[in-house]
């Protein structure tokens, strides 16, 4: 069902068996419906399952030899806004993360864009400085952050019942990017 309401993907960006994104991702989704100001969609990079970058030509011409990036041009093109759900990876964010930005170039530009980082007790800080000038030269516009420390205290249940169970200052911080991401997408 299509409403008049701007489009919201959720990005999980882990694709890490056993990952803490899927769950966190997904409640940042319901919290977003939730908000009412947008419709919702989560993108699991897991689930899209790109392979590394082999486009011939360079992703700014739009001109995409594989299907399976003319798929994932289609879902991000979709998009009004964003938030990014990431890891912390050896004080950067993941593989899979620059992989799908790489493999595309307008679908992003204009677009705003809120960063979840998680982590131990960095909370993801690094890999969200990291992430900066990616966004940047993507021409996204960086909204607001809020990072996760100690994610996994957060995360109930086992396999597929897992489930994020965040605490108040958590729920918080979320808000104010779901509260930014309105305000930039209300501007349109």
């Amino acid at each position: 069902m299509s409403t008049d309401r701007p489009v919201l993907q959720v990005l999980v960006a882990s694709t890490r068996p056993g990952r803490v994104g899927e769950p966190v991702a997904r409640w940042i989704a319901r919290r977003a419906g939730e908000h009412a100001a947008f419709d919702v969609e989560v993108v699991d990079l897991a689930e899209i399952d790109l392979p590394m970058f082999a486009e011939p030509r360079h992703p700014r011409l739009g001109q995409y030899a594989h299907e399976h990036t003319r798929a994932f041009s289609a879902t991000i093109s979709r998009a009004d806004g964003f938030v990014l759900v990431f890891p912390e990876y050896n004080h950067s964010y993941n593989a899979a993360l620059k992989n799908a930005l790489d493999h595309l170039h307008r679908e992003w530009a204009g677009k705003p864009v809120g960063l979840v980082s998680y982590g131990g007790v960095a909370a993801g800080a690094r890999a969200a400085v990291a992430l900066q000038p990616v966004l940047l030269a993507l021409r996204m516009r960086p909204v607001a952050a809020a990072p996760i420390p100690f994610v996994s205290r957060y995360v109930e249940g086992e396999g597929d019942e897992r489930r994020f169970a965040p605490d108040a200052e958590v729920e918080k911080g979320i808000d104010a990017v779901l509260d930014a991401l309105s305000a930039e997408l209300g501007r349109g």
